[in-house]
């Protein structure tokens, strides 16, 4: 079970000026789970041991050694650009024979990109490796292995950069951690860095258009991601323009 804290529907609210969990709305009515699962034939074929890579493609060596030596699954966020918000996500996962990739999706990031050094309303993206701990939505637990919490808090409304409408953006969401403390729902506002660092980065459903600083892919992709990944498995993000990740 995840552990909460007093007062934590008021939170969603508060995402606002952090992160794209800023159209939550607020809501005391919300249930924790946590569903065993079985992972789906989300990845690619087996591959041979001549063609598996045996480090993640596209990764430079600064940021393969931020990769924890555990880590058996890596959602790889690969952005078109450094000021771009168009990316794709490609989950792998290592095997004996190497790195396994999942399909190509194609994804949304910041409105104006990523940085190196993310700041509260800075509308771009964190760069980095972070951990994925913890998963919910406004919709039932699909199946996964990450302690779920579903709670009407992550009610979306509004539009978003474009227009486009944002509900249905938090049916599913994985709280990438970057800035908060793993083990908590993500509308947990615990910012280790200070508030001024930002935080509520999470995936979750694509709505169309950029984020504010989330990365977003569609619904069916969303479920796939908390069917596939596995605790077990410490599961990380990799993600950043291409030029960065190839440093």
């Amino acid at each position: 079970m995840i552990a909460r804290k007093p007062g934590s529907a008021l939170l969603a609210a508060s995402l606002l000026l952090t992160g794209c969990g800023g159209g939550a709305a607020a809501s005391p009515d919300h249930e924790t789970v946590t569903t065993p699962a079985t992972t789906p034939n989300t990845l690619a074929p087996e591959v041979s041991i001549e063609t598996a890579p045996q480090q993640l493609p596209g990764l430079g060596p600064k940021t393969l050694a931020e990769v924890p030596s555990e880590a058996r699954q890596a959602v790889v966020v690969t952005g078109r650009g450094k000021n771009s918000s168009a990316s794709t996500v490609i989950l792998y996962e290592r095997t004996a024979a190497g790195w396994r990739a999942g399909e190509s999706w194609p994804a949304h990031n910041a409105l104006r990109g990523w940085t190196d050094d993310h700041r509260v309303g800075d509308l771009r993206s964190p760069i980095g490796v972070y951990t994925l701990s913890d998963a919910g939505g406004l919709l039932e637990d699909p199946g996964t292995r990450l302690p779920y919490d579903r709670s009407a808090s992550f009610t979306a409304s509004g539009t978003g950069f474009e227009g486009e409408p944002l509900a249905g953006s938090f049916d599913y969401v994985i709280a990438i951690d970057y800035n908060r403390k793993p083990g908590t729902s993500p509308l947990d506002w615990t910012r280790p860095l200070g508030a001024s660092r930002g935080g509520g980065i999470w995936l979750h459903v694509d709505h169309g258009g950029p984020t504010q600083g989330c990365v977003s892919v569609a619904e069916e992709h969303m479920k796939e991601l908390l069917l596939a990944l596995d605790p077990r498995l410490h599961p990380v993000v990799v993600m950043g323009d291409a030029q960065s990740l190839a440093r």
